[in-house]
């Protein structure tokens, strides 16, 4: 992280401790250039840097595809609906500045926590 280049390193770097703070057994690495986040030796949650004037939290279930969520069990992760589903088995967060990182902040945590527990 030291080295990344980016407009938004500062979100970004608040966004990586947001996602730690969700579960102490959250482990990080780079991963495609980009912080990613594993639970139980899972990916879970990677950074895309890709666009301009924002950033995406790529909610996944591992390296592997795996059968997708049932709609129940999808409603209870996300029920404030912050999460993009873009497949039945990943989902995405946009966040563009400091003030879209802070509204949306705590519902993020529990996101996190929620989709960490169920995946």
């Amino acid at each position: 992280m030291n080295s990344l280049e980016h407009p938004l390193k500062k979100e970004i770097e608040e966004v990586r401790k947001i996602i730690l703070s969700a579960n102490d057994r959250i482990t990080e690495q780079i991963k495609w250039k980009a912080p990613s986040f594993r639970y139980n030796n899972e990916d879970r949650v990677t950074f895309n840097l890709q666009g301009k004037g924002f950033f995406r939290l790529v909610f996944h279930r591992g390296a592997k595809v795996k059968d997708s969520l049932e709609k129940g069990i999808a409603s209870s992760i996300d029920p404030a609906g912050l999460l993009e589903w873009v497949a039945d088995d990943r989902a995405i967060v946009k966040l563009k500045d400091m003030a879209d990182v802070e509204a949306k902040r705590e519902i993020l945590v529990e996101t996190v926590a929620r989709w960490i527990e169920l995946n």
